[in-house]
């Protein structure tokens, strides 16, 4: 479909463009015009060319062939994903390509940024926010931004989202983002099979539009298959009915093959997820009561009770630094709190993908990464797998196996990260920003997979789709120690709590809720009904037992584990039968034991929680 005019000519314009990037072109017959004023979204999978795409708009990378026309005069500015910052201080980086001091100032003070800090040991955040501040300073007819929302917190997104949508010159914008995607653009321009299709409408209606052009596309091959077929048959019975060639038919026959073969290249390789949650981990994940947490002089986390229940899937979400990595550290028991109590579950099995990317170094090679012990092979959940097979599961070449990290792109590496996590059986997966740099198809897939996923989810994200598609809790942190738990996803969150990620203001949700129970107090006791009453606490027998529960919560942990410990002498099973039997069936005795005293003690507790003991 293409782009209804507006009647104003475009600021650039590409035409019958063609790139050859080895063996097979990049692009074969692009056209894209960006006109003035107006908001697109250039959608593509990983490794299309939409970086290409974008750089050849501004005039950085030559076509092979084709027209490139910009309007006399046009400024473009453009942010990559990869931004780098040079110079003394930000402002000193903001005004290197001309911006005026005073605007580039208060650009970088409108994003959230110093314009005296030095411009190193800045957080991606930062990174990118003085990008972004670059950029608009330049004031451009034309801002190009590529995955600009990565590495940046909801706040932050929704200011990018605000100013866009107020800024007088045209974006053409790259992003896995679908809520900021719905929310700024007017146009989308799909590159796919190394051409460009242009849809008049906003993101919000680019699925359903690209479903039906797969389709129709998927018909039409569906249809050349079915005259190959056809005029195979009739070519090769003329030729038995005759004994001769019609060499025209030959020729028509081979170009329809050669049609067919071309179209089968441009056809995406899917990619091949899976998951194995491994072992029943108890019920009880982790509780966290009256936690604390503070730096110095900050307060991360001011007094923080929840429980996380197996199945659960928990997103956290919250400004950049305010807490998120570190609550996700106290919950999986890699950090202690200042203050209040941490009791995790019987038999976790954690799997952690962190955003910061460690343990992948830039030196190493694909092959490498995906096995640290080496070999050839890689032991996936459980099978072993030859590490080409598995790579080529995560959509990488064979001749990437022996190239270093560095030449991957973003979202190659995150790529390798998942592969990497997802080759372990785990009953907990614990995703930080796990959708930087994807495309959409890879996270439409990740999002199915973990919608199928039977162990616990925590998921760190600013990606407010993501979250709101699989989580059914959403723990928020403001940066001030506050903390909410709220259930649903973001729009829940949001709905429930507004203002409370905005700096400033608004009281602690601890003592709102207070306020409102303060308000909804029944009438004393006294004028209540005898029939009306509930029991002020529990039971003497309730509390007896609930001190057995926790006593057998803390030792049945550590028989567990002793008896696991004498299991994994190798030699023991040839050297005493009896004595392995004997530890496997102690072993799973206390397992049975521990998971029936979860359950008890979760139903206890709830029960003195209702009573408000």
């Amino acid at each position: 479909m293409a782009a209804k005019s507006s009647g104003r000519p475009p600021l650039v314009a590409l035409k019958d463009v063609r790139l050859q990037d080895g063996q097979r072109p990049l692009f074969d017959g692009v056209d894209i015009a960006v006109e003035p004023r107006t908001r697109a979204a250039l959608v593509g999978r990983n490794g299309a060319g939409k970086s290409t795409l974008m750089k050849m708009v501004m005039g950085l990378v030559e076509p092979d062939a084709g027209d490139r026309a910009v309007q006399a005069g046009t400024r473009f500015a453009y942010v990559p994903q990869e931004p780098l910052i040079v110079g003394a201080t930000l402002l000193d980086y903001a005004i290197s390509d001309e911006a005026q001091p005073w605007t580039a100032e208060a650009w970088l003070t409108t994003f959230g940024l110093d314009p005296a800090k030095p411009a190193v040991n800045l957080s991606g955040g930062e990174i990118r926010r003085a990008a972004l501040a670059k950029a608009f300073a330049e004031e451009p007819d034309l801002l190009l931004l590529d995955e600009p929302t990565n590495h940046l917190d909801i706040l932050a997104i929704e200011l990018l989202e605000i100013e866009l949508l107020a800024a007088r010159f045209a974006v053409l914008v790259v992003s896995h983002d679908r809520a900021f995607l719905n929310r700024v653009t007017q146009s989308c321009h799909w590159l796919e099979g190394r051409r460009v299709r242009t849809l008049n409408k906003g993101f919000a209606a680019f699925d359903e539009w690209a479903a039906k052009v797969q389709e129709e596309e998927a018909q039409s091959l569906q249809r050349l298959t079915k005259t190959i077929e056809r005029e195979t048959e009739t070519f090769y019975r003329s030729i038995t009915a005759r004994r001769t060639r019609n060499e025209g038919r030959a020729r028509s026959l081979d170009a329809l093959r050669a049609d067919r073969a071309e179209r089968l290249k441009d056809v995406p390789r899917e990619l091949n997820l899976g998951v194995d949650s491994g072992v029943t981990s108890g019920k009880l994940v982790a509780e966290l009561k009256g936690v604390t947490k503070a730096f110095g002089d900050r307060t991360v986390i001011k007094p923080f009770t929840t429980r996380v229940i197996r199945g659960d899937r928990l997103a956290i979400v919250g400004p950049n630094g305010a807490g998120k990595t570190t609550l996700v550290k106290i919950l999986l028991g890699e950090l202690e709190p200042d203050g209040g109590t941490v009791r995790l579950g019987a038999n976790l099995d954690p799997v952690y993908l962190d955003q910061s990317r460690e343990g992948l170094r830039s030196d190493m090679t694909l092959w490498d990464a995906l096995t640290p012990g080496g070999g050839d092979s890689i032991l996936v959940r459980g099978v072993s797998k030859h590490v080409a097979a598995y790579a080529k599961d995560f959509l990488f070449q064979e001749g990437q196996l022996r190239q270093p990290i560095s030449t991957l792109s973003g979202g190659e590496r995150n790529r390798l990260l998942l592969a990497r996590a997802l080759a372990k059986p785990a009953n907990m997966l614990v995703l930080d920003e796990p959708t930087n740099d994807l495309d959409m198809d890879t996270l439409d897939k990740l999002e199915e997979l973990l919608e199928q996923y039977d162990g616990t989810l925590i998921l760190v994200s600013h990606d407010r789709d993501f979250v709101d598609r699989l989580a059914t809790s959403t723990i928020a942190m403001n940066g001030r120690g506050d903390i909410v738990e709220t259930p649903g996803g973001w729009t829940d969150f949001i709905r429930q709590n507004p203002g409370f990620l905005q700096p400033g203001a608004n009281p602690r949700p601890q003592d709102k809720e207070a306020a409102r129970r303060a308000e909804a107090t029944p009438a004393p006791a006294s004028v209540v009904p005898a029939a009306a009453r509930k029991p002020a606490k529990l039971s003497f027998k309730d509390t007896h037992r609930l001190k057995e529960l926790e006593g057998l919560l803390e030792t049945l942990p550590v028989d567990i584990a002793r008896h696991e410990a004498t299991l994994a002498d190798p030699d023991l099973y040839a050297r005493d039968r009896k004595a392995f039997d004997r530890a496997t069936a102690d072993a799973d005795r206390a397992r049975t034991l521990l998971a029936a005293a979860e359950e008890e003690w979760l139903e206890l507790e709830a029960k003195r929680e209702a009573l408000g003991n």
